[in-house]
C-alpha cells in the first residue's frame, strides 16, 4: 500500500468465488479455465457494467467488484446467478462452475486500483457463508434492498465471522432460479436403495455430566426421539435395539450409516450442571458425513419428563423439514424416479412459490399419482400446490375446490398423515368451511405436534372466526418450533391480521413489512401493510403500498380486495377496507 493519504468512499462490495474450484481444476485444468474466462466475458463483466459497477480485481477463481448503490450490487448478483443457472443447465453436474456471492455495504479505502477495509473483509466472509449458487448479504444490504426488488431475504441470524470483531447479521437472498429440464441433470453418486424413503437413525445421546445416575435421562431423550420421529415424521426409523449397540463407542458416522442402512443420523449429548441441563443435537448426512443441522438447548431443571417432551418436540420439529429440503434437492438429480422421488422433486419446485415452478410441481405430482394411485403424500402435495396457485390469480374458487378434493383424497388414503389433514384444513378455510378447517388443523397438530406449518394454518382459521388473541399465540408457537421454515413468510401475515383487527397498528405494520420482505409475491402482506399504514396516517408510505397493489392487480376493486380473506363476519373485511381507504385507495 502506498504512503500517500488514501481516499475513502462508501460503496457496495460484491465478493465471489467458484465452489469446488480446486477439484474442477484438478480434473480438467484447461477446460475449467476456458469456461471461467467465457463466463466472465459473456455474463459477469456485462452485468457488472449494466449495474454501474466495476471489477476491482480477479482472484483466479473469483472476483471483487464495487457498485455505486446497494440495489445495483444485489440486482447484479441475482442476474449473475440466474444467468449461471441457465448456462449450466446443459453442462454435466461434475463440470459446472457454480458461484457463491457475498455483498456488504460500508466504508472502503481506495489505494490505486485496489480497495481495503472492514467493509471489504465482511463481503469476503459473507461469500464463504453463501450456498453454491446463492447470495449472502449483510443486514445493511438487506435493509437498503428490502421491498425495492422482487425478491426476499431469509434471516440467518447473527454470526461471528473470522477476523471480524463484532457479530454480523446475515441474510440469504431468496430468488427464483431457472431450472434444468427434468432428466437433463447428470446423475451423481448413487444413493443406497434402502426403501423409497430415507431411513433415519437416532444414536444414544452421550451423558457428559460425569454422573452415572444421569444416564437414564440421556437414554430417555434418545428413546423419545426414536418414538417421536417414527410417529410424527414420514421416514422409517431404525429400532432402538439396533442403534443402542453404539452406546459408549467412538464411531464413524459413515460406517454407522452403512451398518444400519441409515441415510441420516441424529446424535447428541446431555450435560447437567446444578439446576440446569444442556442438550446438544447434530443431524448428519451419513452418506457424506456432513452436518446438516446442529442446535443447543438449555433448560432449567424441573419436571424431567416435561423437559424430555419439550426437547423431543423441538428437535423433531427442526429435523423433519431439514430432511425434506435435502431430499428435495437430491430428487432433482435422480433418474428412474419412484412416486416418492417425484413428490420430493415436485416439492422442490413448489416451494419456489412462483407460477412457473408451481406448474412444474403439479406435473410431477400428477406423475407420482399415476405411478402410485394410493400414495397419500402425492395427493397432499398436489392439494397444497392447487391452494398456492389459487393465490396467483384466475379461477380462484375452482382451484380451491380442486385443492379441497385432493386433500380429502389424501386423508382418505392415510388418516394418520398430518400434512394431509393440514392441507384439508387450509382448503376448507378458504372455501369458508370454518369449523371443518379448525377441526382438521387441530387433528394435524394432534397427529404431529412438531408440524410448525399446521399451527400457522390454525392461526389463519382462528383469525377468520375472530379469535385474534388465540391466533397470535398459535402462530407464535409455530415460529418457536421452526423459526427458519421456508413457509414462514406466508404464515407471518396471520399475525399481521390479528394485530390489525386488535387495533395494534404499529405491530401490524411491522409484521406486514417483514412478510412483504420474505415473500414479496404474496398479496396478503401487501394488503396488511397498506391498511396498517393507512390507519397510522402514514400517507406517503401507504400511497406507495396502494400503488404497488394496483400495479399487481389493476382490475380488482377495493371492496373485493378487502374481502379476499375468508372472514366469517363481514365486519372484519370492512375494517380492512377502512384502512385501505385511509391509505388513499379510492373506489
Amino acid at each position: 500500500m502506498g504512503t500517500a493519504e488514501v481516499e475513502r468512499k462508501l460503496a457496495a462490495i460484491l465478493a465471489a468465488d467458484v465452489a469446488g474450484y480446486s477439484r474442477l481444476m484438478g480434473v480438467d485444468e484447461e477446460g475449467t479455465h476456458a469456461a471461467l474466462v467465457a463466463h466472465f466475458r459473456e455474463l459477469i463483466e456485462p452485468k457488472i457494467r449494466e449495474n454501474r459497477g466495476r471489477i476491482v480485481k480477479t482472484t483466479g477463481d473469483g472476483f471483487l467488484a464495487t457498485f455505486e448503490s446497494v440495489l445495483g450490487a444485489v440486482r447484479c448478483a441475482v442476474e449473475v446467478q440466474r444467468g449461471m443457472a441457465e448456462r449450466n443447465a446443459t453442462v454435466p453436474e461434475s463440470q459446472r462452475l457454480v458461484f457463491r456471492l457475498g455483498i456488504n455495504a460500508g466504508d472502503t479505502m481506495i489505494d490505486g486500483g485496489d480497495i481495503y477495509g472492514d467493509g471489504v473483509n465482511i463481503a469476503a466472509r459473507l461469500e464463504t457463508m453463501a450456498e453454491p449458487g446463492g447470495i449472502c448479504v449483510s443486514a445493511r444490504v438487506q435493509e437498503d434492498a428490502s421491498g425495492r426488488l422482487d425478491l426476499g431475504f431469509e434471516d440467518l441470524g447473527e454470526r461471528q465471522l473470522k477476523n471480524i470483531v463484532r457479530p454480523v447479521r446475515l441474510y440469504r437472498v431468496v430468488f427464483d432460479r431457472p431450472q434444468a429440464p427434468v432428466g437433463s441433470v447428470a446423475t451423481g453418486a448413487q444413493l443406497p436403495n434402502l426403501t423409497d424413503r430415507p431411513t433415519f437413525a437416532v444414536l444414544p445421546f452421550a451423558n457428559m455430566s460425569g454422573d452415572p445416575e444421569q444416564e437414564y435421562f440421556a437414554d430417555g431423550i434418545s428413546e423419545d426421539l426414536i418414538t417421536a420421529i417414527a410417529t410424527w415424521c414420514r421416514f422409517p426409523v431404525i429400532a432402538r435395539n439396533s442403534s443402542f449397540v453404539y452406546k459408549g463407542r467412538s464411531i464413524d458416522i459413515k460406517q454407522v450409516g452403512r451398518e444400519l442402512g441409515a441415510r441420516y443420523v441424529l446424535e447428541g449429548s446431555v450435560r447437567k450442571a446444578g439446576n440446569r441441563v444442556r442438550i446438544t443435537a447434530q443431524f448428519i448426512d451419513a452418506l457424506t458425513g456432513h452436518h446438516i443441522w446442529a442446535e443447543r438447548y438449555d433448560r432449567e431443571l424441573g419436571d424431567l419428563f416435561a423437559i424430555q417432551d419439550d426437547i423431543t418436540t423441538s428437535i423433531a420439529a427442526a429435523v423433519e423439514p431439514e430432511i425434506m429440503e435435502v431430499e428435495e434437492r437430491r430428487a432433482t438429480t435422480r433418474r428412474g424416479l419412484t412416486g416418492y422421488d417425484l413428490v420430493q422433486r415436485g416439492n422442490w419446485h413448489l416451494y419456489r412459490f412462483n407460477p412457473e415452478s408451481i406448474a412444474e410441481a403439479q406435473r410431477l405430482f400428477t406423475a407420482a399419482i399415476e405411478a402410485d394411485p394410493n400414495y397419500a403424500p402425492a395427493y397432499a402435495s398436489m392439494a397444497y400446490s392447487k391452494y398456492i396457485s389459487a393465490q396467483f390469480g384466475a379461477d380462484f374458487e375452482s382451484k380451491l375446490q380442486s385443492a379441497f378434493e385432493f386433500a380429502r383424497k389424501a386423508v382418505a388414503l392415510d388418516e394418520k398423515d398430518a400434512r394431509a389433514h393440514m392441507f384439508f384444513a387450509q382448503s376448507s378455510l378458504w372455501l369458508r368451511r370454518h369449523e371443518e378447517a379448525i377441526a382438521a388443523a387441530r387433528q394435524a397438530i394432534a397427529l404431529n405436534p412438531s408440524l410448525a406449518h399446521a399451527y400457522s394454518v390454525l392461526g389463519y382459521a382462528l383469525d377468520c372466526v375472530g379469535e385474534f388473541e388465540e391466533a397470535l399465540k398459535t402462530v407464535a408457537h409455530s415460529f418457536q418450533l421452526r423459526p427458519h421454515d421456508r413457509t414462514v413468510g406466508r404464515c407471518i401475515p396471520a399475525m399481521a391480521v390479528a394485530h390489525y383487527q386488535l387495533e395494534a397498528y404499529e405491530a401490524a405494520e411491522e409484521t406486514a413489512r417483514r412478510a412483504v420482505t420474505l415473500t414479496p409475491l404474496y398479496w396478503l402482506g401487501h394488503q396488511m401493510l397498506a391498511a396498517s399504514r393507512g390507519q397510522l396516517g402514514r400517507k406517503a408510505d401507504a400511497a406507495q403500498c396502494i400503488q404497488e397493489i394496483r400495479r399487481r392487480e389493476p382490475e380488482i376493486s377495493r371492496s373485493a380486495y378487502s374481502a379476499r380473506l375468508p372472514f366469517r363476519d363481514a365486519i372484519y373485511a370492512q375494517r380492512i377496507e377502512e384502512g385501505l381507504a385511509k391509505a388513499g385507495w379510492n373506489g
